[in-house]
């Protein structure tokens, strides 16, 4: 048996330590399976921030596991189950397991209403930058951040560790281009373009605007660029080609929260 640092007793009985329990291997299918996740309906986060974040956005989780060591951290969590080492290294996707992973169902927000303040990703594949974007968005008063055709899974785990909690503070919506286009209708449409025709700073971002950041290898597809009322860019020095995607998102986000306030 175990004692916990607040002195709470894990008897060997009580925690699971094999990785063939069936709670075990659903976190481990959610942690490596988007086809999975998407049946299901849930996902698991890992470390207590991420599971702290969705509960304080008022989300309830199935379960949490927890190794002894984090028990005074779950402690308040509903279906808080204690595991070895072993086992939360095996459903862990982190080379260093934080110790806590949480099961949710996956957010199914509601397109707001007026639509404005739009962020519109067209098949952006890298986990960390869109993870970065869903961040520097929420921060930034995004209204809701749609993701079209092509994109990374939003619940991959890379995603949600870069995230560090929006997925819960800002609506994510996955649409195809038609309906992009009809819940855009009326609202100033901007694509990011190295080699657009209005520098960032000359565009009109009060209210009733969306913006569209294209793929990091192959920038906006034919829909986006059919969307687009106009083509920005943010004007650079040093002969610089461009910027990662996450980085030119937050120039041009908090431009629009700039002119806003």
């Amino acid at each position: 048996m175990l004692w916990t640092d607040n002195y709470t007793l894990v008897t060997a009985d009580s925690m699971i330590t094999s990785t063939q329990n069936e709670r075990v291997k659903l976190v481990y299918a959610l942690q490596t399976q988007a086809k999975r996740r998407r049946r299901e309906g849930r996902i698991a986060l890992e470390g207590v921030r991420l599971v702290q974040d969705a509960i304080d956005a008022g989300h309830r989780p199935e379960f949490v596991f927890y190794t002894p060591e984090n028990a005074d951290l779950v402690r308040e969590m509903a279906e808080a189950l204690p595991v070895s080492e072993d086992v939360m290294r095996h459903m862990s996707d982190t080379q260093q397991p934080q110790g806590v992973i949480g099961v949710f169902a996956m957010p199914r927000p509601l397109p707001p209403q007026p639509p404005e303040r739009l962020l519109i990703l067209d098949a952006l594949r890298d986990p960390g930058n869109l993870g970065t974007m869903l961040r520097t968005a929420a921060a930034a008063g995004v209204r809701a951040v749609i993701l079209a055709p092509g994109s990374v899974d939003p619940y991959n785990p890379k995603v949600l560790r870069a995230g560090m909690g929006a997925h819960f503070r800002v609506p994510l919506l996955e649409m195809d281009w038609t309906q992009i286009t009809t819940y855009c209708a009326g609202l100033r449409v901007y694509l990011a373009d190295a080699t657009g025709d209005m520098p960032y700073t000359a565009a009109d971002w009060s209210p009733g605007w969306a913006l569209v950041i294209g793929s990091e290898a192959h920038g906006a597809g034919e829909a986006a660029q059919t969307l687009a009322s106009a083509h920005v860019y943010i004007p650079m020095a040093a002969e610089t080609e461009s910027l990662n995607a996450a980085a030119a998102a937050a120039v041009l986000l908090f431009e629009a929260q700039r002119q806003r306030a």
